[in-house]
């Protein structure tokens, strides 16, 4: 078969199985999880049944291929959003503004139950994984470069400012949301004055 015959069949592939994904994702979000069909995507999509088997078994297949791909989005969105900033500090806060950001994009979208069964899904786990090791990874070049205090490891900065970045679903604009990254930065921040003393454990 013709390289270029190949490519285009690949494309055209390419192609359907987003249609697929994104079709999935509209229909639940608009009627609920328990309310699509397989017969509804097919037709929502301009396929066949038939033709939507041949790509996913079932509907809970498609959705976990579109979190999957909602996942590694986000990861490259904020690895282009680190290797375009500046310095370390630079790089530090625009990665936790986009992520802030892309968490109150998100918030709440699709009903409570397929929020529930995407975030049982291994890949969830994986995503956190990968983005505290970016977060960390930041953490511990600005505090090489004196941006950010010292006195507690990057690995459980990281957890703080992943937790803290969190709210950012429940706030109400991304001012807000700009805000709220702005205070996690100041608590960052290398400390001017010893820390006051504080138990160990």
């Amino acid at each position: 078969m013709p390289k270029l015959w190949t490519e285009t069949i690949d494309a055209h592939r390419r192609e359907v199985r987003d249609a697929i994904l994104d079709t999935t994702a509209a229909l639940v979000a608009h009627h609920g999880l328990r309310s699509v069909t397989m017969s509804q995507i097919a037709g929502e999509t301009g396929i066949g049944r038939a033709t939507l088997y041949k790509y996913f078994p079932s509907i809970e297949a498609i959705l976990l291929a579109w979190h999957q791909r909602q996942i590694t989005s986000h990861l490259q969105q904020l690895a282009e959003v680190r290797d375009q900033a500046g310095d370390a500090g630079e790089r530090l806060q625009a990665v936790l503004e986009a992520y802030a950001l892309i968490a109150h994009q998100f918030h709440g979208h699709g009903d409570t139950e397929l929020a529930a069964f995407l975030h049982r899904d291994e890949q969830v786990v994986q995503a956190r994984q990968q983005l505290s090791d970016l977060v960390r990874d930041l953490l511990t070049e600005a505090a090489e470069a004196g941006d950010v205090r010292s006195d507690v490891t990057p690995e459980e900065l990281a957890s703080y400012c992943l937790h803290a970045l969190a709210a950012a679903g429940g706030l109400p604009s991304s001012a807000s949301v700009r805000r709220l990254v702005t205070v996690i930065l100041a608590g960052l921040r290398a400390p001017s004055l010893p820390p006051p003393f504080m138990e160990e454990g």
